[in-house]
């Protein structure tokens, strides 16, 4: 294992309860998160806790399957370490630093510790800029931050995943900085699809990937995003680039603290939550920074337990965050793809002061739009309709074609799919809503509208596909849906 170093500090093993591990030694007591050795180097161990003057408790990083009573522990000296150095880039890393990619193990790192210390305020940045996806919905609705923190919360199945890799994608090909992709507790199936996605897009030299499966054990799920950000602060403070972070999920990571800590034998709090959930998920958070030397920027999944936004781990979440992207199972279900919901969502870049009078004024009317079309559907199912004013009749006209308008197709999902991915700029995407919100698409049929990029495209294909009557189509999907 890499993490050992030459060591003379020998304990013995006292009990081993699963992932639990009590170790004696006689003379020097490590401190905690030191990594202890057993079984030659084939078992890890993290101290987190010390009993006594001569007795620890840690928790195994890897199965202890084979460990028993009496056999010899030794203290590596020092904590968990994960390489960093321009060699690392292009690869695939397990938590302690393994190569899982098949090829050789890099030569020419260092090893820092994943313990590190979030940056001093005074180091902290403090500029606002943008950070544009390429994504419709979420550059107009909910622009994201370069060095801040977005969240895409959604439960099973509503496309989190999916969003994730078409961020990456979009932005690997843009930005000139590392990319570092951080697999919590996540299916190995997904792991390798994305290595292989990477390769095939020639973006893998500028990108690192760091998995913790979810068939490994909660100590190695729990500590691989701290590795990962070790990565991430070593190319922002010694090479001075801007990093993209990415972490799918990061419940996954609340969860593997949940288990330690019911192994470590803690008084579970509310909803079988470890009382220390707070704290853990501030360690991490804050280590995400955008400081005087680059930026990390982080968009991390966040699986939200049987849709429930008041769980703690969804509310705990939110509270570090700059952007919140809430993915919507009834719009899914209505085929609205990315199925972000978007008066859940939110940005604090959203302001005139950052994204300007023009882009603010549009997404509010927007949201305005869409809120009215939404409280006007009760009245629909109800009476249809035709028992609207022309001017509610002509917000729900305008609202569904913003909808339909501000889905796109995503090159992750062209071979599902069999239509084009799209990447469109900021501009194209307000001056195709702004002409939405004018009107000047009253006479084209919804449908037109639907899964394209720019707006021009629907006059290209309603002329290919002519409806003479889209009064007709909103008529008849608004009262089907509603009911």
């Amino acid at each position: 294992m890499k993490n050992k170093t030459s060591a003379s500090n020998l304990g013995d093993v006292v009990s081993v309860r699963g992932s639990v591990v009590d170790i004696h030694f006689d003379a020097n007591l490590p401190p905690i998160h030191t990594l202890l050795h057993a079984m030659e180097g084939e078992i890890a161990i993290e101290v987190l806790a010390q009993l006594d003057a001569h007795r620890v408790r840690g928790i195994a990083l890897t199965p202890t399957q084979g460990l028993a009573r009496g056999m010899a522990v030794e203290d590596s000296g020092g904590p968990l370490k994960a390489p960093v150095g321009k060699q690392i880039l292009s690869r695939m890393f397990d938590v302690f630093g393994n190569a899982i990619d098949r090829q050789a193990a890099p030569t020419d790192i260092q090893w820092r510790t994943v313990h590190n210390p979030p940056p001093a305020l005074a180091r902290r940045s403090t500029q606002s800029e943008i950070f544009e996806t390429g994504i419709k919905l979420i550059d107009v609705l909910m622009p994201l931050e370069r060095g801040g923190k977005a969240g895409l919360f959604g439960g099973a199945g509503v496309g989190k995943t999916v969003l994730l890799t078409e961020i990456i994608h979009n932005m690997v090909g843009q930005q000139e900085g590392v990319s570092i992709f951080c697999g919590i507790g996540e299916r190995c199936r997904e792991g390798e699809e994305l290595h292989r996605d990477m390769k095939a897009a020639g973006v893998l030299p500028n990108m690192v990937m760091v998995f913790g499966q979810m068939n490994e054990p909660p100590g190695a799920r729990f500590r691989v995003g701290h590795a990962a950000l070790t990565m991430a602060e070593y190319f922002r403070d010694d090479e001075h680039r801007d990093v993209l972070l990415l972490i799918d999920n990061i419940f996954r990571f609340i969860q593997a603290g949940m288990e330690v800590s019911g192994l470590m034998g803690q008084m579970p709090s509310r909803l079988g939550y470890q009382p220390t959930m707070g704290t853990e998920l501030a360690q991490l958070e804050e280590r995400i920074a955008n400081t005087d030397t680059g930026a990390i920027t982080s968009i991390q999944a966040v699986y939200v337990p049987a849709d429930d936004f008041t769980d703690p781990a969804a509310v705990h979440t939110f509270s570090h965050l700059s952007a919140s992207i809430v993915l919507s199972r009834k719009r899914a279900s209505e085929g609205l793809y990315p199925a972000i919901d978007p008066l859940q969502s939110s940005s604090k870049m959203a302001t005139p002061g950052v994204i300007g009078e023009r882009h603010y004024a549009i997404a509010q009317e927007i949201r305005r739009t869409l809120a009215q079309y939404a409280e006007l559907k009760d009245i629909i199912a109800m009476l249809g309709l035709e028992q609207l004013s022309a001017e509610d009749r002509n917000v729900v006209g305008r609202a569904r074609r913003l909808e339909r308008f501000l889905t796109q197709p995503f090159f992750t999902t062209e071979q599902f799919t069999g239509i084009k991915g799209k990447l469109v700029s900021l501009d194209d995407a307000l001056d195709g809503c702004e002409r939405i919100l004018r009107d000047e698409f009253k006479d084209i049929a919804e449908s037109a509208l639907y899964m394209i990029g720019a707006i021009d495209e629907a006059k290209t294909k309603a002329k290919a596909r002519p409806d003479p009557k889209p009064e007709a189509e909103l008529d008849r999907a608004t009262s089907t849906h509603e009911s």
